[in-house]
């Protein structure tokens, strides 16, 4: 599942734009229902969902390398 860190800064970003689920939605061409459940933890988004909801939001997505044992 979607670490609770990156759901807490999609629904303060979204609160602090004053931008209710119901907008962010149809700004990012994603259902309701869908940022609802990402917004809960129950769905497991897309990296392509991300990516519309932090385009819209004004974040960014962030990939780091980290050390492996390989």
């Amino acid at each position: 599942m979607l670490d609770r860190k990156i759901i807490d800064n999609i629904i303060n970003r979204r609160k602090n734009l004053g931008v209710t689920q119901c907008h962010l939605a149809q700004l990012s061409g994603l259902s309701e229902i869908t940022i609802k459940k990402i917004e809960s933890g129950k769905t497991n988004p897309t990296i392509n969902t991300l990516l519309k909801i932090a385009e819209v939001l004004g974040l960014e997505i962030d990939l780091k390398i980290k050390q492996t044992n390989i």
